[in-house]
């Protein structure tokens, strides 16, 4: 016999209904793609998951709050300036606070049910030109500790990706090719700005400690006993603050973590003097095809909680005044910084001491007779992984962008190389 409360939970609705939403061009679009949106409540309900998943229009319910909830969370929604495809979801899985860090736990999530759920809506919808991206909103639970005493409490994992990018994501055979994608979205947990790194390679946040066995970083389903409630909110704040660790290896212990790094004005003077005889050496060594700032010489600078070495140049381009800054900001990576990395990098062989190079561009058309009034600032923050693997020809340009940080005249964007340099604005 089938269960009557089965029944129940199969056939409530996923999909908001468009006379709910009161914004009139989101309610149009809801209604003419009310079918589709049916079809991908039902695959979303057809996910295999390791823990229950249920879609909601509510974050951090209990789980038997939840059986009985409204579940109606597909809807077109506005994020910023672009209509996007929301999804509201509670993951009903628990991580160890002490086996993994937020960044790690988002991940999972990310793994498990944001990577899935966006293999099934993109295919319905990476044509549908009502819509620019796809925001999906989970929450998970975590465990840990407060004054002894065990507490559960839920986390919240935000992914916001462009259509291009999510199509990426979806058509990518490796974790390379999803990384490059994922870094032109957004992720947030707990409402702060947070990096999620597929194969762990990429910078990894973590508690104070690690268990050796790192099988116990494995999630388990939240406990069906009454809830244990801390008295306040600061009780929670008092957990292990993350600090910065190398990523971890398969089968290998965890290793004592190192401080976060120190981006003192100090810090930054001791460091330059120390190597000063090597970036002598490099600018000396690279000059000829870098054309260096005279009065701006290679210096540490802190950016991002991070320390770069900060490389200024002058790059000239013949390009007419009406190139998009996009297409110069991309002519200006494929024509001048590119050609910079491996030279630049053959002077530094520890990539412990800092972070990342940043190659700063004062740009200047020759094609405009007033210098002063054409040139504009272009910055790449590139970290030192992704170097490494451009270095080796193991990524591509567009995969060492991707991973680090594009600034035009200090505003940071995000840069397609092939579209730019195609014409197009991103």
């Amino acid at each position: 016999m089938l269960c009557v409360c089965a029944v129940v939970s199969v056939a409530r609705a996923q999909v908001l209904p468009p006379n709910e939403i009161q914004d009139p061009e989101l309610r149009a679009l809801q209604e003419r793609n009310i079918d589709s949106l049916k079809q991908l409540g039902a695959a979303i309900l057809a996910l295999p998951t390791d823990y229950p998943f249920y879609l909601s229009r509510k974050l951090d319910l209990d789980k038997d709050k939840q059986k009985w909830a409204d579940q109606r969370s597909i809807q077109f929604d506005r994020y910023k300036d672009k209509v996007v495809l929301k999804i509201t979801g509670n993951y009903f899985a628990a991580y160890s606070a002490a086996a993994m860090n937020s960044d790690q736990r988002a991940r999972q999530t990310f793994l498990q049910i944001v990577l899935p759920i966006l293999q099934a809506a993109v295919p319905q919808f990476e044509k549908n030109s009502g819509m620019q991206a796809y925001a999906l909103e989970i929450s998970h639970h975590v465990l840990g500790k407060v004054g002894g005493v065990a507490v559960e409490r839920p986390e919240n994992v935000v992914v916001i990706m462009p259509q291009a990018a999510a199509t990426r994501m979806v058509e990518a055979k490796d974790d390379t090719a999803r990384q490059a994608a994922l870094m032109r979205g957004e992720v947030y947990v707990n409402a702060k700005p947070a990096t999620i790194w597929l194969s762990g390679e990429g910078p990894q946040l973590a508690q104070e400690a690690l268990p050796e066995d790192l099988s116990a970083a494995k999630p388990s389903a939240p406990s069906s006993a009454v809830e244990v409630v801390p008295e306040s909110e600061q009780d929670i704040e008092k957990l292990p603050s993350p600090v910065h660790v190398p990523a971890l290896k398969p089968g290998k212990s965890a290793v004592p973590p190192i401080p976060p790094r120190d981006t003192s004005p100090e810090a930054l003077t001791s460091m330059q003097a120390a190597i000063k005889p090597i970036l002598d050496g490099m600018v000396k060594g690279v000059e000829p095809q870098a054309h260096f700032v005279p009065y701006a010489p290679p210096s540490f600078i802190s950016f991002r909680n991070g320390v770069y070495l900060e490389v200024s140049i002058n790059t000239t381009l013949a390009e007419p005044s009406t190139a998009s800054r996009y297409r110069l900001a991309a002519l200006v990576f494929d024509d001048h910084v590119a050609h910079l990395i491996r030279p630049v990098l053959g002077y530094f062989k520890d990539d412990s001491q800092f972070d990342g190079l940043g190659f700063s561009s004062t740009l200047h058309l020759s094609t405009k007779a007033n210098a002063s009034a054409n040139s504009q600032a272009v910055e790449f923050f590139l970290p030192f992984a992704a170097l490494r693997c451009y270095e080796r020809y193991d990524c591509t340009g567009q995969q060492l962008i991707d991973a680090g940080t594009v600034l035009i005249n200090g505003e940071r964007v995000s840069l397609d190389l092939q579209i730019a340099e195609g014409g197009g604005n991103r």
